[in-house]
């Protein structure tokens, strides 16, 4: 079959994911490649000291990008799309969406920028036995309790964005195991939440009397493979609001963009790993077995099926950047040029042209608080010393190693400190839209090779939509990662960049450096309202 006769045949999958700043659809064929797409930009609003994206926001948003989808599909193809063989939603995970019994919003949607809960992380991180960082549901749920917020009482629904979508169009209140994963801890050995766990939240918040436990208001735990429900006809109502796209359409469960960027990177099997860079960072290795302690720099959470997974995420990773590049394109415009081809792949090359210790720059991209270095509030920050040599090159190793800088210190916990040993790493998201530029420098950072595959560029959205396929096409117990590794990427372009000894040197002596201006960006955040 040609691309238009699958799609006329239904013999697709489609994935949807909610990032930071854009909503994006990628519809597959059998072979798994990207037959279209579609994309809808958006931005958290801080609102009342709340990062939030409203109701509308939201709808309006998945409105847009899939009808810039169905555009795609007809100018490429003819085809009016009105069936897919499977559809599967992801977004940024954790945050906090709760509830009442009419199935209303009580509270403005809470997202996992906000860094307002560090007492109910730290409380419950000695009570669990188990990291909790601040952006966990559970954390935002505590916090609530801790803050007399009136609303608690009344929950009945806690979710995410990704489960919020999926029950709105299928009517099934599930979350898949790695985005459950970043609600409540997971005990992987039954792929569902802890027990023990649930039973020590209910005993210390027992004397408030609440009219719920945790477990009735969690959604319900499924792992990669299962079916979760199928697009009802108000649910395809509410995708294309153009009315043609049929309902019946089977419904893989919603993930997290952890766990589709461990798909999109072929990294769901031990000794794995992946590092997903765009406004936020994070980089997960499947373990082969337990840590030897509880590290408030790292976040246990599980691949699609289940398996733990340690986590190092950060909250600041390309807006300062973005905000730099523009500034340059401004200068650009005001001479009257348009910048020849890509200008982010044009400065990443150009950063590597001097010295790989940024020469005595400095870069703090803190936009919001980062809890790997403390920082519950962000001030971005460019210091240099008196002789530093500030040239244009300097200043965007800077910009860029500022980029991998506090997931830098989590990283270093697990390769150096709990000598977890990892086969590969691969990259995947905006940043690696850059060039090969942008791996070098992810590898001078990290002290390992890193590689890139030809669909790094799509990232979640097409893991989500290998997730829906992997549904609806594995054969009798075949398992995730075999599925991926037999079928998704027997024939995938992989490129490995390994990393040069003087640019980990620099890189390291530019840390240093980093981690001794700390109190610089403390000071910011203290004086700077």
């Amino acid at each position: 079959m040609g691309a238009k006769e699958l799609i006329e045949a239904g013999k697709t999958t489609l994935g949807i994911e909610f990032g930071s700043t854009n909503i994006k659809a990628v519809l597959i064929g059998e072979d798994y490649e990207p037959l279209a797409s579609g994309k809808h930009s958006w931005e958290n609003r801080l609102e009342n000291g709340i990062w939030t994206y409203t109701l509308d926001d939201i709808w309006d948003g998945l409105h847009d990008c899939y009808q810039n989808l169905r555009k795609d599909v007809e100018d490429k193809y003819g085809v009016n799309l009105t069936t897919t063989g499977a559809i599967g939603f992801s977004a940024m995970m954790h945050g906090y969406m709760v509830f009442d019994e009419k199935d209303e919003l009580m509270v403005p949607f809470r997202t996992w920028r906000n860094t307002i809960t560090g007492q109910a992380a730290d409380e419950l991180t000695s009570l669990l036995d188990f990291n909790i960082p601040q952006r966990w549901s559970i954390a935002h749920l505590y916090q609530s309790i801790l803050n007399k917020e009136e609303h608690v009482a009344r929950i009945r629904t806690l979710m995410t964005l990704s489960e919020y979508i999926h029950w709105q169009l299928s009517g099934e209140k599930v979350a898949g195991i790695g985005e459950a994963s970043g609600m409540f801890p997971i005990d992987s050995s039954i792929n569902d939440y802890d027990q023990g766990r649930l039973d020590k939240f209910d005993e210390k918040i027992a004397s408030y009397g609440f009219p719920w436990k945790i477990r009735d208001i969690l959604p319900k735990v499924m792992v990669a493979g299962e079916n979760a429900g199928v697009l009802t006809e108000e649910g395809a109502k509410k995708l294309d609001i153009t009315g043609n796209l049929k309902a019946g359409i089977p419904m893989c469960p919603p993930e997290g963009d952890a766990g589709t960027g461990m798909t999109a990177t072929n990294a769901v099997k031990e000794r794995t790993g992946n590092i997903s860079a765009g406004t936020s960072c994070f980089a997960m290795i499947v373990l082969e077995k337990p840590l030897s302690k509880v590290y408030t720099e790292l976040d246990m959470v599980t691949t699609p099926t289940g398996k733990p997974v340690a986590m190092a995420h950060v909250n600041n990773c390309t807006s300062d950047l973005n905000y730099w590049v523009n500034i340059f394109k401004e200068v650009i415009a005001l001479g009257g040029f348009e910048f020849p081809g890509n200008i982010y792949e044009a400065l990443f090359d150009k950063a590597l042209t001097e010295d790989p210790d940024c020469g005595g720059v400095l870069s703090y991209n803190y936009f919001s608080g980062e809890p790997i270095t403390g920082m519950e509030e962000g001030r971005p920050l460019l210091v240099r010393t008196p002789n530093a040599k500030f040239d244009l090159a300097n200043l965007m190793r800077s910009i860029l190693y500022s980029a991998m800088g506090s997931l830098k210190i989590g990283m270093d916990i697990l390769i150096r400190k709990e000598n977890v040993e990892v086969d590969k790493i691969t990259g995947h998201g905006g940043w690696f839209n850059s060039g090969v530029s942008a791996s070098k420098v992810m590898a001078a950072a990290l002290d390992t090779p890193v590689s890139t595959m030809s669909t790094a560029g799509e990232g979640g959205p097409w893991g989500q939509a290998v997730l829906a396929a992997y549904m609806i096409g594995k054969q009798d117990g075949e398992s995730l990662d075999e599925f991926l590794e037999k079928k998704v990427f027997a024939k995938a372009e992989t490129k490995t960049v390994e990393p040069l000894a003087s640019d980990v040197e620099g890189f390291d002596k530019w840390l240093n450096m980093y981690k001794a201006g700390l109190p610089i960006e403390r000071a910011a955040i203290d004086s700077i309202k």
